[in-house]
Parts: C-alpha cells; sequence; structure tokens
C-alpha cells in the first residue's frame, strides 16, 4: 500500500461531520424546510387578518421580502462565524454564553417539540382524510400515521448524512412539483380573464390596523425555516460561496412560488370560499382538476415530510455544538463512529416530540414557539449589529448592507413587543419557561460544583451510553 493510500484510509476513518452538502443540496434543504404545510394552511389566516385580496397578497410578497432580509443577515453570520450551531452559535459569539444557552434550551424543549408535533400531525392528516372523507378520520389513526411518519425522519437522519441529503432533494422536487400543479390552472384561467375575485382587491372597509400584524405572523409561519442551513454550517462544502448564493436563490425562488399560489388560489375561489376551506389545497383541486383532487392530500404529506426532515437535520446540529461548547451534556456532542451523524441528539429529539403529538397540545405551544423563536431571531442580528461595530477587522467574506440588517432587527422587535401587547398570557408564559433555563445553566456550566457522588452517577451513565450508541467525539476540528 503507498503513502498516499494510507493517508487516505486514515481521514477516511477519522471520525468527524464531513463537508458533504453542495450547492444544489444547500438550497433543496432551505427550500425543503421552508415549505412544509404553512403554504397549504396560512392562505386562510391571512385573508382574514388581512380583510382583501389585494392587501394578503401585498402581505405576503413583503413577508418574503423580511425573511428574505433575515435570510441575508444570517449569510453574513454563517460566513463571519465558521462553526455549525446557528441561532446559539451567533448569540455565543456576539452577546455572550447565558443568551445562547437560553436559545438552545428553548429551542428543545419548546420550539422543536411545538414545530415537528405540528408539522407531523399535518403529514398524519393529510395522509389519513381522504380514506375517510366526507367523514371524520379518527384522531388515534392520524396519530399513529403522524408517529410513523416522525420515526422515518429520525431514522433517516440517524443512518447517513448522504441520505438525510438525498431525501430532502426528492422531497423538495416533489413539493415543487406539488406548487406547480397549483400554479398553472390558476395561470391559465387567469390568462383568459377570469379576473372577478381581483376586482375591488384593496377593499380597506374590513381592515383593522390591530389584526394587520397578525396577518404578517400567518404569512411570516409559512416562510419560517430560512435559517436552518446555518445549523449545518460545517457540512457545507465552500461555505463563503454556497451559503450566501444558496440563502438568495432558494428565498427568491419561495416569494415567487408562494404569490403565484395564492393569485392561482384566489383566481379560483372566492374570498368567502378560500375562508370556509380548512384544507385550501384540496379545495383548489376540487374545483381545478376533478381528476386529480386526490393526488393533492398525497403532495402536500410529502410537503409536510420534506419540512420534517429538514428539522431533524439541522436542530440537532445546535445541540452538539452546545454541548461540544460545554453547555449541555458531553455526550450530545458525540458521533456515529461509522454513520458520522450526531446520533445522541438526533435521538433526544424523538421522545420529545412524539410526548407532545400524543398530548395533542400543539396549538398553544405554537404560540410559545412563535414568540421566543422571534425574540432570539432579533437578538442574533442585533447581536451582529453590535460584534461588527466593536470588531470592524473581523472577516467578513459576505456583508448584509447596514439599512437591511437594521430594518430586519426593529421589524423583529415590533412583532415580538406587538405579540406581548395582543396575546399577553401565551406571551408571558413563554418569557417565564424561557427563563427556566437560567437555573439549569448555572447547574451545566459549574456542574464541576455539584457532589462527587452525584459526578460518578453522571458519568457511569453517559460511558455505558456512549458504548451502547458507539459514538465518540470528533477526532478533528471541522470550523
Amino acid at each position: 500500500m503507498s503513502k498516499d493510500d494510507k493517508k487516505e484510509k486514515a481521514e477516511e476513518e477519522v471520525v468527524h461531520l464531513r463537508r458533504e452538502i453542495g450547492l444544489l443540496p444547500a438550497a433543496c434543504f432551505i427550500i425543503g424546510t421552508v415549505v412544509g404545510s404553512g403554504i397549504f394552511i396560512a392562505p386562510k389566516g391571512v385573508l382574514i387578518n388581512s380583510g382583501s385580496v389585494g392587501l394578503s397578497l401585498l402581505v405576503w410578497a413583503l413577508c418574503g421580502v423580511l425573511s428574505l432580509f433575515g435570510a441575508l443577515c444570517y449569510a453574513e453570520l454563517g460566513t463571519s462565524f465558521t462553526k455549525s450551531g446557528g441561532h446559539y452559535t451567533y448569540l455565543l459569539e456576539t452577546l455572550g454564553p447565558l443568551p445562547a444557552f437560553l436559545r438552545l434550551w428553548v429551542e428543545f424543549l419548546f420550539i422543536r417539540p411545538a414545530v415537528a408535533s405540528y408539522v407531523s400531525l399535518a403529514f398524519g392528516r393529510y395522509v389519513v382524510e381522504p380514506f375517510f372523507a366526507p367523514c371524520a378520520a379518527p384522531t388515534v389513526l392520524i396519530k399513529l400515521v403522524s408517529i410513523l411518519g416522525l420515526t422515518f425522519v429520525v431514522a433517516v437522519n440517524c443512518w447517513s448524512v448522504t441520505w438525510a441529503s438525498r431525501t430532502q432533494i426528492t422531497l423538495t422536487f416533489v413539493k415543487m412539483f406539488a406548487l406547480v400543479l397549483i400554479i398553472v390552472p390558476g395561470v391559465i384561467a387567469l390568462a383568459k380573464g377570469q379576473t372577478e375575485n381581483f376586482q375591488n382587491g384593496f377593499e380597506v372597509d374590513s381592515l383593522t390596523l390591530d389584526r394587520l400584524p397578525l396577518a404578517f405572523y400567518n404569512g411570516l409561519y409559512a416562510y419560517g425555516g430560512w435559517f436552518y442551513l446555518n445549523f449545518v454550517t460545517e457540512e457545507v462544502i465552500n461555505p463563503n460561496r454556497n451559503i450566501p448564493l444558496a440563502i438568495i436563490c432558494s428565498m427568491v425562488t419561495v416569494t415567487v412560488c408562494y404569490v403565484l399560489v395564492n393569485v392561482a388560489y384566489y383566481t379560483m375561489m372566492t374570498p368567502a370560499e378560500l375562508l370556509l376551506s380548512d384544507a385550501v389545497a384540496v379545495t383548489f383541486a376540487n374545483r381545478a382538476f376533478e381528476g386529480l383532487a386526490s393526488v393533492i392530500p398525497f403532495l402536500v404529506a410529502l410537503s409536510c415530510l420534506g419540512a420534517l426532515n429538514g428539522g431533524f437535520f439541522g436542530s440537532p446540529r445546535m445541540l452538539f455544538v452546545g454541548a461540544r461548547e460545554g453547555h449541555w451534556p458531553p455526550i450530545f456532542s458525540m458521533i456515529h463512529i461509522r454513520r458520522h451523524t450526531p446520533l445522541p441528539a438526533v435521538l433526544l429529539l424523538y421522545p420529545l416530540v412524539v410526548v407532545m403529538l400524543i398530548t395533542g397540545e400543539i396549538y398553544q405551544l405554537i404560540n410559545f414557539a412563535s414568540f421566543a423563536r422571534w425574540f432570539f431571531i432579533a437578538l442574533a442580528t442585533l447581536g451582529m449589529l453590535i460584534h461588527r461595530y466593536r470588531f470592524p477587522l473581523h472577516p467578513r467574506p459576505f456583508k448584509v448592507p447596514l439599512v437591511i440588517a437594521v430594518t430586519f432587527t426593529v421589524v423583529c422587535f415590533f412583532i415580538v413587543g406587538l405579540s406581548l401587547y395582543s396575546d399577553p398570557w401565551n406571551t408571558g408564559r413563554s418569557c417565564a419557561l424561557t427563563l427556566t433555563g437560567v437555573p439549569v445553566y448555572y447547574v451545566t456550566v459549574y456542574r464541576f460544583r455539584l457532589p462527587h457522588r452525584w459526578r460518578r452517577i453522571f458519568n457511569y451513565c453517559s460511558m455505558h451510553l456512549q458504548i451502547l450508541l458507539e459514538v465518540t467525539q470528533q477526532e478533528v476540528q471541522t470550523y
């Protein structure tokens, strides 16, 4: 065996997360995570709160622009700080360890399980309901199918980074096909002069200013997920080029598709019909093409599965990096010796999501999730501006214009402040649950001060768990 072969073999055997995500998988990762159940559910919420067809289309476009602004800020953060971990890493580098730990705490106790449960249930509902129409589907069966979909996604993400990436690319093309299937009949009908639903599109009689922000909330929920590529920075090939490119291409694509999908909805359905529908895409399919109506729920289900896969691919990397920084038990900073996946971090999420899915308290937790998510995104972009001011010479391969960064940060804090005003009960509880992480932070960071016996039991459990899962620490630095 030659010297080069030995070196190549040694590198292959070294345990670390590999750079396997190119430009196409990176763009598909963002599109596949953003386009979930939101575009098939949120149009109703946007229309109710905006009050008119024209204004609702404007809200969809502005939500896309705002999400693009946020994604561009995260492109700068992702190229300035080359570690994986997304929000957690940026808060740690700019504002310090406590805000970073609290972001980690709420992500794994509330945000990720709540969002994953919601998307899993949407998957289960769209798979099961067509078989029972027009009757209501059994709730137990919906939850069972939801858990099966969730289990498949967890298994793929435990098995291989490459397979998780390929699954995401496949499901992204499926969901883009679903969007095109909605857009084309709508545009054809519009070209034939079917424009009656757009006449007087900007009637402002039913608009109330206090409800308009809720329309943006619904729209922004459908665009959620543009920050997930930053969770896996260390696995992106040539991140300085591919992260900004993937973010810009994917968010422009999603915004154009979302606006066109809504135009298609309003071409084929009156605003009143859209408001009466619980599943807008299915109602549209029944109106546009009777023969293919049964295909749409199946495509929406696969779309939900893609969003779920993106979440499970990205979020565990935040926990992995947090454990590597000493803010979480070390077992979660380990990866499988052969599969090279962050197995313990992926597996921790699974029981949390299953419990939340079975209890069914999803919609209440989504309110918690929205407040905490937007508050910490606002903190991350504020931290970016502070870091830019304090360290002007820090290398920034991609630099977002100051006006975009300031606009996005101000709008985020405005959204958070408004939710405190419009829903003080749920927002207050969300604040309280976030603050429960403060004592946990001090116990975790100063665990060497815990009684010796406790530490010995903890180390014993960690060692046996490490042997059982066949995981170990990374052997090379990947950032």
